[in-house]
């Protein structure tokens, strides 16, 4: 577990911090949701075992510096009634500000295909402990912008885009908040590794790079054409100055389109951007 500085110009009047997080994955179930939640998770808590210092560092710098957190999704690992309870004291007690990622609606991990209908079977219900529309919503710090969009299965939908195109028009710098992050190629490298080629878990890959066989996800990566419009809009957008994002479980900083910063941030990293 780590604190990370981060600076992005953005060209702001006066200097601010915030404080961003992502992909902590709680991991808490009793007996309300039954034997078969709770084996799951005993089963997911030995990936995450710093959730709740990773949130505890994370509430303790906002304070420090008095500012906002952003949580780039998947602060809950599964949908449960321990870990819903979790995530609203803990959203009560701090300034969050939330964008959704694909955990936030799983109910058992990988047992069915996600996809809108999916994602509805619980929506309400998480939707309920957290302040903002998770799904989209902004909020002006210093003049800035700050938008989370919903991207948690490698899509947008068509109301994202209606909804981002309606915010553009206050005419505000914006950092946009998403779980997943757009593709540029020093990040496809990096989260490919020593492979050549594949989806690399981002959005927006081409479907040239994501040729190959031995990817049970790739049909689920594919871009369709919303997400290419909106993708497209992002990187052609001056006002649109830089993306927070996580789902990688690495750090990583980088530009889209050479022009807008993107950074990721890991399940144990607290990041405290600056931006100027």
């Amino acid at each position: 577990m780590s604190i990370i500085e981060t600076k992005i110009e953005i060209g702001v009047k006066k200097p601010f911090r915030v404080v961003h997080i992502s992909d902590t994955h709680l991991t808490y179930a009793d007996m309300r949701d039954g034997e078969r939640k709770v084996a799951l998770a005993e089963r997911r808590s030995q990936y995450f075992k710093e959730a709740e210092d990773t949130l505890a560092l994370a509430a303790e710098t906002a304070k420090r510096y008095d500012a906002p957190i952003l949580h780039t999704g998947d602060l809950s690992d599964f949908v449960s009634v321990a870990n819903l309870e979790r995530v609203k004291q803990y959203v009560e007690k701090t300034d969050l500000f939330m964008a959704a990622g694909n955990h936030e609606f799983s109910l058992y991990v990988g047992e069915a295909k996600e996809d809108a209908a999916y994602r509805n079977q619980s929506l309400a219900k998480v939707q309920a402990v957290y302040r903002n529309d998770i799904r989209a919503s902004s909020r002006t710090v210093e003049g800035v912008n700050f938008i989370a969009l919903d991207n948690g299965y490698y899509q947008f939908d068509a109301e994202v885009l209606a909804f981002l195109k309606k915010e553009v028009e206050k005419g505000l710098p914006i950092v946009l908040m998403m779980h997943t992050p757009l593709y540029e190629p020093a990040l496809y490298q990096k989260a490919l590794g020593a492979k050549k080629k594949g989806s690399a878990y981002l959005i927006d890959v081409s479907e040239e790079l994501m040729e190959r066989d031995y990817d049970p996800r790739h049909f689920a990566q594919k871009a369709d054409a919303v997400t290419h419009e909106i993708v497209e809009y992002i990187v052609s957008q001056p006002l649109i100055k830089a993306i927070v994002s996580g789902h990688l479980h690495f750090d990583f900083e980088s530009k889209v389109a050479d022009r807008i910063s993107q950074v990721v941030t890991s399940c144990t990293t607290v990041r405290v951007i600056e931006f100027v």
